[in-house]
Protein backbone atom coordinates (compact mmCIF):
# COMPACT_ATOMS: atom_id res chain seq x y z
CA UNK A 1 0.00 0.00 0.00
CA UNK A 2 1.23 3.29 -0.90
CA UNK A 3 0.89 6.55 1.69
CA UNK A 4 1.17 10.09 1.50
CA UNK A 5 3.52 10.08 4.91
CA UNK A 6 5.60 7.80 5.75
CA UNK A 7 6.83 8.27 9.78
CA UNK A 8 9.58 6.06 11.28
CA UNK A 9 10.00 6.49 14.65
CA UNK A 10 7.01 7.15 17.20
CA UNK A 11 8.83 9.99 19.67
CA UNK A 12 7.39 13.43 19.84
CA UNK A 13 9.23 14.44 15.95
CA UNK A 14 7.01 11.71 14.82
CA UNK A 15 4.16 11.64 16.37
CA UNK A 16 3.68 15.77 15.59
CA UNK A 17 4.47 15.05 11.75
CA UNK A 18 1.96 12.20 11.71
CA UNK A 19 -1.15 13.81 13.30
CA UNK A 20 0.16 17.13 11.36
CA UNK A 21 -0.06 14.91 7.86
CA UNK A 22 -3.29 13.86 8.98
CA UNK A 23 -5.34 16.92 10.24
CA UNK A 24 -4.13 18.23 6.30
CA UNK A 25 -6.26 15.09 4.91
CA UNK A 26 -3.18 12.77 4.49
CA UNK A 27 -2.51 9.37 4.70
CA UNK A 28 -0.14 8.24 7.22
CA UNK A 29 1.94 5.52 8.51
CA UNK A 30 3.76 5.39 11.57
CA UNK A 31 6.20 2.59 11.98
CA UNK A 32 8.69 1.58 15.32
CA UNK A 33 10.46 -0.95 15.85
CA UNK A 34 9.68 -0.49 19.70
CA UNK A 35 7.52 -3.11 21.63
CA UNK A 36 4.99 0.22 22.27
CA UNK A 37 4.52 3.62 20.94
CA UNK A 38 6.38 7.16 22.11
CA UNK A 39 10.08 5.99 21.41
CA UNK A 40 13.12 6.84 23.60
CA UNK A 41 11.07 10.25 25.09
CA UNK A 42 8.29 8.16 26.48
CA UNK A 43 10.37 4.70 27.00
CA UNK A 44 13.71 5.35 28.26
CA UNK A 45 14.33 9.39 28.01
CA UNK A 46 12.46 12.84 28.69
CA UNK A 47 9.32 10.96 30.79
CA UNK A 48 11.05 8.45 32.34
CA UNK A 49 13.73 10.85 33.74
CA UNK A 50 11.59 13.34 34.25
CA UNK A 51 9.33 11.63 36.09
CA UNK A 52 11.84 9.84 38.46
CA UNK A 53 13.05 13.05 39.29
CA UNK A 54 9.71 14.10 40.88
CA UNK A 55 9.10 10.86 43.05
CA UNK A 56 12.48 11.87 44.35
CA UNK A 57 11.90 15.07 44.79
CA UNK A 58 8.53 14.03 46.66
CA UNK A 59 9.62 11.21 49.03
CA UNK A 60 12.78 12.65 50.16
CA UNK A 61 10.98 15.77 50.84
CA UNK A 62 14.07 17.65 49.35
CA UNK A 63 11.90 21.00 48.70
CA UNK A 64 11.16 20.95 52.43
CA UNK A 65 14.19 20.68 53.18
CA UNK A 66 15.37 24.58 53.29
CA UNK A 67 12.59 24.47 56.57
CA UNK A 68 13.65 21.84 57.75
CA UNK A 69 17.11 20.90 57.44
CA UNK A 70 18.62 18.15 55.48
CA UNK A 71 17.99 15.61 56.98
CA UNK A 72 14.57 15.78 56.85
CA UNK A 73 12.64 12.83 54.59
CA UNK A 74 8.72 12.35 54.27
CA UNK A 75 9.76 8.32 53.44
CA UNK A 76 12.63 7.62 55.50
CA UNK A 77 13.47 4.17 53.24
CA UNK A 78 12.57 5.17 49.98
CA UNK A 79 13.44 1.51 47.69
CA UNK A 80 13.29 1.09 43.85
CA UNK A 81 10.10 0.05 43.69
CA UNK A 82 9.12 3.10 45.10
CA UNK A 83 10.33 4.73 42.50
CA UNK A 84 8.97 2.28 39.80
CA UNK A 85 5.64 2.51 40.69
CA UNK A 86 5.03 5.91 39.15
CA UNK A 87 7.05 5.42 36.58
CA UNK A 88 4.79 2.65 35.19
CA UNK A 89 1.58 4.21 35.88
CA UNK A 90 3.31 7.33 33.72
CA UNK A 91 4.52 5.27 31.04
CA UNK A 92 1.14 3.41 30.60
CA UNK A 93 -0.43 6.54 30.68
CA UNK A 94 1.40 7.98 28.16
CA UNK A 95 1.36 4.98 25.68
CA UNK A 96 -2.54 5.12 26.08
CA UNK A 97 -2.92 9.14 25.63
CA UNK A 98 -1.05 8.14 21.80
CA UNK A 99 -2.67 5.57 20.65
CA UNK A 100 -5.56 7.45 21.19
CA UNK A 101 -4.21 10.41 19.56
CA UNK A 102 -3.54 8.11 16.29
CA UNK A 103 -6.88 6.45 16.30
CA UNK A 104 -9.03 9.62 16.62
CA UNK A 105 -6.33 11.23 13.62
CA UNK A 106 -6.55 7.76 11.51
CA UNK A 107 -3.12 7.37 11.69
CA UNK A 108 -2.10 3.63 11.58
CA UNK A 109 1.22 2.45 12.82
CA UNK A 110 3.00 -1.01 12.74
CA UNK A 111 5.86 -2.58 14.95
CA UNK A 112 8.37 -3.28 12.33
CA UNK A 113 12.35 -1.78 11.32
CA UNK A 114 12.56 -0.06 8.49
CA UNK A 115 14.56 0.11 5.51
CA UNK A 116 15.16 2.29 2.61
CA UNK A 117 15.06 0.38 -0.67
CA UNK A 118 14.04 3.39 -3.30
CA UNK A 119 13.30 7.39 -2.47
CA UNK A 120 9.57 6.14 -2.67
CA UNK A 121 9.99 2.50 -1.53
CA UNK A 122 10.53 1.05 2.30
CA UNK A 123 10.47 -2.85 3.53
CA UNK A 124 9.31 -3.69 7.01
CA UNK A 125 10.41 -6.39 8.34
CA UNK A 126 8.39 -7.40 11.92
CA UNK A 127 9.95 -9.39 14.52
CA UNK A 128 8.61 -12.64 13.64
CA UNK A 129 10.23 -12.32 10.11
CA UNK A 130 6.98 -11.27 8.60
CA UNK A 131 8.07 -9.05 5.17
CA UNK A 132 6.90 -6.76 3.26
CA UNK A 133 6.84 -3.07 1.40
CA UNK A 134 5.03 0.15 1.74
CA UNK A 135 5.04 3.00 -1.10
CA UNK A 136 5.33 6.59 0.30
CA UNK A 137 5.46 9.70 -1.40
CA UNK A 138 7.52 11.51 1.40
CA UNK A 139 8.98 9.84 4.66
CA UNK A 140 10.55 11.58 7.84
CA UNK A 141 13.02 9.80 9.85
CA UNK A 142 12.64 10.58 13.30
CA UNK A 143 14.37 7.17 14.96
CA UNK A 144 16.33 9.27 17.70
CA UNK A 145 19.24 8.39 19.58
CA UNK A 146 20.51 5.49 21.62
CA UNK A 147 23.33 5.61 24.38
CA UNK A 148 27.04 5.48 22.90
CA UNK A 149 28.47 2.33 24.36
CA UNK A 150 32.53 2.50 23.94
CA UNK A 151 33.57 -1.31 23.52
CA UNK A 152 35.57 -1.14 26.35
CA UNK A 153 33.29 -0.25 28.37
CA UNK A 154 32.36 -3.64 30.44
CA UNK A 155 28.02 -2.61 30.42
CA UNK A 156 27.01 -5.44 32.64
CA UNK A 157 24.01 -4.08 34.05
CA UNK A 158 25.08 -4.89 37.60
CA UNK A 159 28.05 -2.26 38.21
CA UNK A 160 28.13 -0.41 34.62
CA UNK A 161 24.94 0.72 33.19
CA UNK A 162 24.43 2.78 30.29
CA UNK A 163 21.35 5.99 31.01
CA UNK A 164 18.75 3.48 29.79
CA UNK A 165 19.62 0.42 32.34
CA UNK A 166 19.24 3.00 34.73
CA UNK A 167 15.81 2.63 34.56
CA UNK A 168 16.00 -0.87 35.55
CA UNK A 169 18.29 -1.15 38.42
CA UNK A 170 17.18 -3.42 41.56
CA UNK A 171 18.32 -1.41 44.10
CA UNK A 172 19.48 1.86 44.88
CA UNK A 173 23.39 1.75 45.06
CA UNK A 174 24.96 3.09 48.08
CA UNK A 175 27.51 4.73 45.53
CA UNK A 176 27.42 5.96 42.15
CA UNK A 177 30.02 7.84 39.57
CA UNK A 178 28.86 9.07 36.74
CA UNK A 179 30.84 9.57 33.98
CA UNK A 180 29.47 12.46 31.62
CA UNK A 181 28.36 15.79 32.76
CA UNK A 182 26.20 16.28 29.71
CA UNK A 183 22.57 17.31 30.19
CA UNK A 184 21.56 13.45 30.74
CA UNK A 185 24.91 12.85 33.38
CA UNK A 186 24.02 15.87 35.58
CA UNK A 187 20.86 15.00 35.72
CA UNK A 188 20.98 11.46 36.95
CA UNK A 189 23.81 12.30 39.20
CA UNK A 190 21.48 15.36 40.83
CA UNK A 191 18.53 13.27 41.32
CA UNK A 192 20.58 10.44 42.92
CA UNK A 193 22.43 12.97 44.86
CA UNK A 194 18.60 13.99 46.37
CA UNK A 195 18.24 10.24 47.31
CA UNK A 196 21.13 11.02 49.51
CA UNK A 197 23.67 8.53 47.73
CA UNK A 198 27.31 9.85 47.54
CA UNK A 199 27.97 10.89 43.98
CA UNK A 200 30.99 11.43 42.33
CA UNK A 201 30.31 13.76 38.85
CA UNK A 202 33.48 12.87 35.96
CA UNK A 203 34.26 15.09 33.16
CA UNK A 204 37.11 14.95 31.00
CA UNK A 205 36.57 19.15 30.12
CA UNK A 206 37.47 21.85 32.38
CA UNK A 207 33.89 22.93 31.68
CA UNK A 208 30.40 21.72 31.67
CA UNK A 209 27.15 22.78 29.77
CA UNK A 210 29.00 25.13 27.61
CA UNK A 211 25.64 26.38 25.87
CA UNK A 212 24.48 27.62 29.38
CA UNK A 213 25.13 31.02 30.27
CA UNK A 214 28.62 30.31 32.62
CA UNK A 215 27.15 32.48 35.92
CA UNK A 216 24.31 29.86 36.15
CA UNK A 217 26.83 27.39 35.37
CA UNK A 218 29.14 28.26 38.16
CA UNK A 219 26.28 28.47 40.51
CA UNK A 220 24.94 25.17 40.03
CA UNK A 221 28.19 23.61 40.48
CA UNK A 222 28.42 25.51 43.88
CA UNK A 223 24.88 23.74 44.62
CA UNK A 224 26.28 20.86 43.99
CA UNK A 225 29.45 20.59 45.75
CA UNK A 226 27.72 21.92 48.62
CA UNK A 227 25.61 19.06 49.19
CA UNK A 228 28.70 16.80 48.87
CA UNK A 229 28.75 15.49 45.60
CA UNK A 230 32.31 15.55 44.35
CA UNK A 231 33.01 16.93 40.91
CA UNK A 232 35.99 16.17 38.67
CA UNK A 233 36.06 18.27 35.59
CA UNK A 234 39.78 18.00 33.30
CA UNK A 235 39.59 14.28 34.27
CA UNK A 236 39.73 11.44 31.59
CA UNK A 237 38.84 7.91 32.28
CA UNK A 238 41.66 5.36 31.36
CA UNK A 239 39.73 2.29 32.44
CA UNK A 240 36.58 1.12 33.79
CA UNK A 241 35.94 -2.23 35.40
CA UNK A 242 33.71 -3.93 37.18
CA UNK A 243 34.72 -6.12 40.57
CA UNK A 244 32.64 -8.73 41.72
CA UNK A 245 31.38 -6.07 45.00
CA UNK A 246 32.25 -2.72 43.55
CA UNK A 247 32.68 -0.64 40.05
CA UNK A 248 36.16 0.92 39.58
CA UNK A 249 37.38 4.13 37.56
CA UNK A 250 40.83 4.75 36.88
CA UNK A 251 41.77 7.93 35.61
CA UNK A 252 44.41 9.31 33.58
CA UNK A 253 46.21 11.08 36.22
CA UNK A 254 46.59 7.73 38.36
CA UNK A 255 43.70 8.14 40.90
CA UNK A 256 40.57 5.77 41.59
CA UNK A 257 37.32 6.01 41.94
CA UNK A 258 35.54 3.41 43.82
CA UNK A 259 31.73 3.26 43.50
CA UNK A 260 28.81 0.43 43.79
CA UNK A 261 27.69 1.36 40.47
CA UNK A 262 28.68 3.35 37.79
CA UNK A 263 26.33 5.34 34.93
CA UNK A 264 28.21 6.06 31.60
CA UNK A 265 26.68 8.76 30.12
CA UNK A 266 29.14 10.03 27.20
CA UNK A 267 27.29 10.87 24.01
CA UNK A 268 24.87 9.02 22.08
CA UNK A 269 24.40 7.57 18.87
CA UNK A 270 21.70 7.94 15.53
CA UNK A 271 19.45 5.02 15.49
CA UNK A 272 20.46 4.99 11.55
CA UNK A 273 22.38 1.42 11.12
CA UNK A 274 19.80 -0.72 9.69
CA UNK A 275 17.79 2.39 7.66
CA UNK A 276 19.59 1.31 4.22
CA UNK A 277 20.34 5.46 4.18
CA UNK A 278 23.31 4.62 1.81
CA UNK A 279 20.56 2.95 -1.24
CA UNK A 280 19.19 6.46 -1.20
CA UNK A 281 21.90 8.37 -1.11
CA UNK A 282 21.87 9.97 2.60
CA UNK A 283 24.79 10.22 4.78
CA UNK A 284 24.84 9.92 8.61
CA UNK A 285 28.12 11.16 10.36
CA UNK A 286 29.85 8.90 12.78
CA UNK A 287 27.43 9.64 15.74
CA UNK A 288 24.72 8.77 13.29
CA UNK A 289 23.19 12.18 12.82
CA UNK A 290 21.73 13.26 9.33
CA UNK A 291 22.19 16.85 8.05
CA UNK A 292 19.19 18.82 7.41
CA UNK A 293 18.06 22.13 5.50
CA UNK A 294 17.22 24.50 9.43
CA UNK A 295 14.21 25.46 7.72
CA UNK A 296 12.48 22.72 6.16
CA UNK A 297 14.48 19.45 7.41
CA UNK A 298 14.82 18.05 4.33
CA UNK A 299 17.75 15.74 3.86
CA UNK A 300 19.83 15.45 0.55
CA UNK A 301 17.21 13.40 -0.91
CA UNK A 302 13.83 16.20 -1.11
CA UNK A 303 11.28 13.93 -0.13
CA UNK A 304 13.07 12.12 2.47
CA UNK A 305 13.26 14.41 6.04
CA UNK A 306 14.61 14.16 9.35
CA UNK A 307 14.05 15.62 12.76
CA UNK A 308 14.31 15.37 16.50
CA UNK A 309 16.95 13.71 18.24
CA UNK A 310 18.37 12.18 14.93
CA UNK A 311 19.75 15.50 13.73
CA UNK A 312 21.64 16.81 16.54
CA UNK A 313 21.60 20.27 18.79
CA UNK A 314 19.42 20.67 20.82
CA UNK A 315 17.78 16.98 20.90
CA UNK A 316 14.97 18.65 22.89
CA UNK A 317 11.60 16.52 23.55
CA UNK A 318 10.52 20.27 22.52
CA UNK A 319 12.28 21.40 19.46
CA UNK A 320 11.74 17.61 18.04
CA UNK A 321 8.04 17.81 17.71
CA UNK A 322 8.02 21.81 16.22
CA UNK A 323 10.77 20.00 13.47
CA UNK A 324 8.15 17.26 12.96
CA UNK A 325 5.43 19.61 12.62
CA UNK A 326 7.07 21.93 10.30
CA UNK A 327 8.85 19.08 7.89
CA UNK A 328 4.98 17.90 7.67
CA UNK A 329 3.83 21.03 6.59
CA UNK A 330 6.49 21.84 4.02
CA UNK A 331 6.29 18.25 2.56
CA UNK A 332 2.69 19.37 1.56
CA UNK A 333 3.14 22.67 0.68
CA UNK A 334 1.98 24.32 3.76
CA UNK A 335 4.15 27.85 4.28
CA UNK A 336 4.96 28.78 7.85
CA UNK A 337 6.54 31.49 8.96
CA UNK A 338 10.29 31.56 10.33
CA UNK A 339 10.44 30.52 13.73
CA UNK A 340 11.79 32.67 16.09
CA UNK A 341 14.92 32.84 16.38
CA UNK A 342 14.76 32.03 20.73
CA UNK A 343 13.60 28.70 22.47
CA UNK A 344 14.15 27.64 25.98
CA UNK A 345 16.01 25.17 26.51
CA UNK A 346 15.43 23.16 30.05
CA UNK A 347 17.58 20.98 32.09
CA UNK A 348 15.74 19.10 34.84
CA UNK A 349 18.66 18.45 37.26
CA UNK A 350 17.98 19.27 40.94
CA UNK A 351 18.37 22.35 40.71
CA UNK A 352 16.42 22.67 37.24
CA UNK A 353 18.32 24.95 35.17
CA UNK A 354 16.46 26.60 32.23
CA UNK A 355 17.51 29.50 29.62
CA UNK A 356 16.23 31.49 25.93
CA UNK A 357 17.79 33.97 24.08
CA UNK A 358 21.42 35.21 24.59
CA UNK A 359 23.97 34.62 27.32
CA UNK A 360 25.75 36.75 28.86
CA UNK A 361 28.99 35.69 27.11
CA UNK A 362 27.29 36.11 24.06
CA UNK A 363 26.21 39.63 24.44
CA UNK A 364 29.57 40.17 25.64
CA UNK A 365 31.13 39.01 22.34
CA UNK A 366 28.85 40.76 20.02
CA UNK A 367 30.28 44.28 21.86
CA UNK A 368 26.79 45.56 22.78
CA UNK A 369 26.25 47.86 26.01
CA UNK A 370 24.04 45.49 28.45
CA UNK A 371 22.70 45.47 31.53
CA UNK A 372 22.24 42.28 33.75
CA UNK A 373 19.14 42.21 36.37
CA UNK A 374 19.34 39.76 39.07
CA UNK A 375 16.74 38.47 41.76
CA UNK A 376 17.95 35.60 44.11
CA UNK A 377 14.45 33.78 44.91
CA UNK A 378 15.52 33.49 48.71
CA UNK A 379 14.92 37.49 48.51
CA UNK A 380 11.15 36.77 47.57
CA UNK A 381 8.41 36.28 49.56
CA UNK A 382 7.14 32.81 47.86
CA UNK A 383 10.82 31.66 48.30
CA UNK A 384 10.92 32.75 51.89
CA UNK A 385 7.19 30.23 52.19
CA UNK A 386 8.94 27.40 49.86
CA UNK A 387 11.58 27.09 51.91
CA UNK A 388 13.84 28.24 48.73
CA UNK A 389 17.39 28.81 50.14
CA UNK A 390 19.00 29.10 46.76
CA UNK A 391 18.71 29.67 42.83
CA UNK A 392 18.23 33.25 41.04
CA UNK A 393 16.79 34.83 37.81
CA UNK A 394 19.42 36.48 35.46
CA UNK A 395 17.85 38.88 32.68
CA UNK A 396 20.08 40.59 30.50
CA UNK A 397 19.19 44.21 28.76
CA UNK A 398 20.33 46.16 25.23
CA UNK A 399 21.12 49.56 27.15
CA UNK A 400 20.80 51.27 23.19
CA UNK A 401 17.24 49.35 22.52
CA UNK A 402 16.07 48.72 26.21
CA UNK A 403 14.91 45.00 24.75
CA UNK A 404 15.39 41.75 26.85
CA UNK A 405 18.30 39.43 25.04
CA UNK A 406 18.71 36.77 27.41
CA UNK A 407 16.85 35.39 30.64
CA UNK A 408 18.34 32.47 32.55
CA UNK A 409 17.55 30.16 35.39
CA UNK A 410 18.92 28.06 38.15
CA UNK A 411 16.51 26.63 40.88
CA UNK A 412 13.21 25.49 41.97
CA UNK A 413 10.38 25.96 38.77
CA UNK A 414 13.18 27.26 35.94
CA UNK A 415 11.51 25.43 33.43
CA UNK A 416 8.14 26.61 34.15
CA UNK A 417 9.47 30.21 34.66
CA UNK A 418 11.32 30.50 31.92
CA UNK A 419 8.47 31.53 29.78
CA UNK A 420 7.86 34.62 30.83
CA UNK A 421 11.14 35.45 29.62
CA UNK A 422 10.68 33.87 26.27
CA UNK A 423 7.31 35.54 25.73
CA UNK A 424 9.16 39.01 26.57
CA UNK A 425 12.16 38.19 24.01
CA UNK A 426 9.67 36.61 21.30
CA UNK A 427 8.01 39.97 21.18
CA UNK A 428 10.73 42.37 21.25
CA UNK A 429 9.77 43.33 24.73
CA UNK A 430 11.65 45.92 26.79
CA UNK A 431 13.13 46.00 30.54
CA UNK A 432 9.79 48.84 31.29
CA UNK A 433 7.66 45.47 30.23
CA UNK A 434 8.75 44.07 33.35
CA UNK A 435 8.73 47.45 35.80
CA UNK A 436 5.57 48.32 34.75
CA UNK A 437 3.60 45.11 34.87
CA UNK A 438 2.23 43.80 38.24
CA UNK A 439 3.03 39.95 38.96
CA UNK A 440 0.91 38.01 41.57
CA UNK A 441 2.20 38.09 44.89
CA UNK A 442 4.09 36.09 46.12
CA UNK A 443 4.72 34.01 43.75
CA UNK A 444 8.55 32.99 42.49
CA UNK A 445 7.00 34.86 38.48
CA UNK A 446 7.60 38.24 40.74
CA UNK A 447 11.62 37.78 40.40
CA UNK A 448 11.20 38.91 37.16
CA UNK A 449 10.22 42.35 38.37
CA UNK A 450 12.65 42.53 41.02
CA UNK A 451 15.32 41.76 38.32
CA UNK A 452 13.42 44.57 35.76
CA UNK A 453 13.87 46.70 38.52
CA UNK A 454 17.71 45.79 39.32
CA UNK A 455 18.48 46.61 35.62
CA UNK A 456 16.06 49.69 35.35
CA UNK A 457 17.94 51.45 38.50
CA UNK A 458 21.03 51.05 36.80
CA UNK A 459 19.93 51.96 33.05
CA UNK A 460 18.13 55.01 33.82
CA UNK A 461 14.51 55.48 33.51
CA UNK A 462 14.47 55.97 29.49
Amino acid sequence: MDYDMLVIGSGPSGRRAAVQSAKLGKSVLVVDRGRRLGGVSVHTGTIPSKTLRETVLNLSGWRERGFYGRGYRVKQDISIGDLVERLHKTLDHEVEVLQHQFMRNTVKSARAAVKFLTPNKASLTADNGDYSEVGFANALIAVGTRPHRPADVPFDKKRVFDSDEMLELHHLPRTLTVIGAGVIGVEYATIFSALDVPVTLVEPRNTILDFIDREIVDDFIHQMRDRGMTIRLGSTVKEIASKPDHAEVTLADGRTIRSEMVLYAAGRTGNVASLGLDLVGIEADARGRIKVDPNTFQTSVPNIYASGDVIGFPSLASTSMEQGRVAACHAFGVNLPPPPESFPYGIYAVPEISTVGLSEEQVRDSGAAYEVGLARFRETSRGHIMGVSSGFLKLLFSVETRRLLGAHIVGEGATELIHIGQAVINLGGTVDFFVNNTFNYPTLAEAYKIAGLDAWNRMGHG
